[in-house]
């Protein structure tokens, strides 16, 4: 079993949408049409998607932090810090971990307060 699906809720679909299109290369995909609300969905990997809803007066929860709500992606090592500093520039915050793990990591606060755990995808996948 994998996760087909997340869904983020956002006040501003279009700048989401950009942010991760734009920082991760998550690909914006065709929609279907029987959702009354604004949206956009993205392809992550093949079978992976992030969709994205509008709520007006979303505000994200005060649990998205490490110890809390968050969603973690797999991503090369090598590739970390052109990814880091290409989120910064997208307004990101970089958030160092908490605590010390067998392979590197790090976290960034997406410009909705989500927490996203970015992790080496060349680990070993039992740490």
């Amino acid at each position: 079993m994998s996760i087909a699906h997340v869904t983020f809720a956002t006040r501003d679909v279009i700048a989401t949408r950009d942010f991760f299109a734009q920082t991760l290369g998550w690909e914006p995909i065709e929609r279907p049409d029987n959702i009354e609300a604004a949206g956009a969905w993205l392809r992550i990997a093949p079978g992976q998607e992030l969709h994205l809803l509008h709520v007006a007066n979303f505000e994200p929860s005060p649990y998205e932090r490490e110890f809390g709500r968050h969603v973690a992606v797999e991503y090369p090592r090598a590739e970390f810090a052109a990814l880091q500093e290409r989120l910064a520039e997208h307004g990101a915050e970089i958030i160092q971990p908490k605590r010390e793990t067998p392979f590197e990591r790090f976290f960034f606060r997406e410009p909705n307060g989500y927490v996203i755990e970015v992790v080496d995808a060349d680990r070993d996948a039992e740490t």
